[in-house]
């Protein structure tokens, strides 16, 4: 310890002041800066959640005041004002369970927010390799949420542990809309617009649009037309001012029916328009909780694929469909290199073109 004289000749100890606390470095830094969405989907998840438990009570006190106010008014006998407020009193019973599940659902959302909060503060270069393993699982886990590959995701992340840092509830939800879409069935999608409908309108979304332009075409479909034309004033009409290109195409079906060789009005009775529709609402969820569009495993390749140093491309173009067919995505792996590569070279345009054949 180093000490300092005083004029008086005595010696005392020289005070250094504390060592700063340790900053994560600019590599770590960097890494956090990426679980964006980590934090986002439950804090979504949770705003919403209340959103729809405030909107909850104020429907039912509204409802309970009015029936006091409407008793009050009213010439009652005993036995009419007991059983009058006994409904109110079941009413707001109703309304109590109702707050419990709420908040059963808001303690979980909050649960996991401080789950990966901690997660994200734990990461110290000494722990980062197995911080990394836990982010690739997390990765592989929604890769596989977004294919629909539930039950491998929910072993995945239950063997992993990480129950709390994936959004699997999220997707669970999803899951029941594209299921519905698929057998071509756009009630449930329709009841969730009409659920998440002011923050659809803040994006523009035109999903609820092409809902109801698919229902309307189905009644075109089974000859149904003034069905149809009763549905349009009903469902489409609101839609005028914004899609009156799209409302003019749609009404020309029940001119040329869903057997028309017209390629303009048959490409709307195609099945295809289905597979849109499930695309189209996926995107609007991954929008509505702040997930990104596209996989996080297609994102994180292509920017490590892009940040590969070397001077054979194709070579390593070869090894990477090579390993992807045997994990299954050979598809999606050759889209990514190809979305890379042919940008930055034109000598192997002719070898992949090739390659993409066979």
């Amino acid at each position: 310890m180093e000490t300092e004289a005083l004029a008086n000749g005595d010696a005392v100890p020289t005070v250094h002041p504390p060592n700063p606390p340790a900053r994560l470095n600019d590599h770590l830094a960097e890494s956090l800066r990426l679980e964006h969405q980590l934090m986002r989907v439950p804090f979504e998840h949770l705003k919403k959640s209340m959103r729809t438990s405030n909107r909850t009570v104020e429907k039912e006190m509204n409802a309970v005041m009015s029936g006091v106010a409407e008793a009050a008014q009213k010439d009652m006998s005993k036995e009419e004002a007991v059983q009058h407020l006994n409904s109110l009193v079941s009413r707001l019973q109703g309304l109590k369970r109702k707050l419990d599940e709420s908040n059963k659902s808001e303690q979980l959302q909050v649960q996991r927010c401080r789950a990966r909060l901690d997660h994200l503060t734990v990461l110290r270069a000494e722990n980062q390799q197995e911080w990394n393993n836990i982010r690739v699982n997390r990765i592989l886990v929604d890769y596989m949420l977004r294919l629909s590959y539930y039950d491998t995701a929910m072993k995945l992340a239950e063997n992993s542990a990480i129950q709390d840092l994936v959004d699997v509830n999220v997707f669970m939800d999803a899951k029941k809309v594209v299921e519905c879409l698929q057998n071509r069935d756009c009630a449930p999608a329709l009841a969730w617009c009409a659920e998440n409908k002011s923050k659809l309108k803040k994006v523009k979304s035109k999903l609820e649009f092409q809902l109801r332009l698919q229902e309307f075409i189905e009644l075109v479909r089974v000859d149904h037309s003034m069905d149809a034309i009763q549905y349009a004033r009903k469902h489409l009409a609101p839609w005028v001012s914004t899609n009156m290109k799209e409302l003019q195409h749609a009404m020309a079906t029940l001119a040329f029916r869903s057997n028309t060789d017209c390629a303009t009005y048959k490409a709307l009775f195609d099945a295809k328009q289905w597979d849109n529709l499930v695309q189209q609402f996926k995107e609007e969820f991954c929008k509505l909780y702040g997930m990104t569009v596209e996989p996080l495993l297609n994102i994180y390749l292509q920017a490590g694929l892009s940040a590969l140093k070397t001077q054979y491309p194709f070579n390593l173009y070869n090894a990477s469909l090579y390993i992807f067919h045997q994990t299954h995505c050979h598809r999606r792996a050759s889209g990514i290199w190809l979305q890379i590569y042919l940008s930055q070279s034109t000598s192997i345009l002719s070898l992949c073109a090739t390659f993409q054949k066979n």
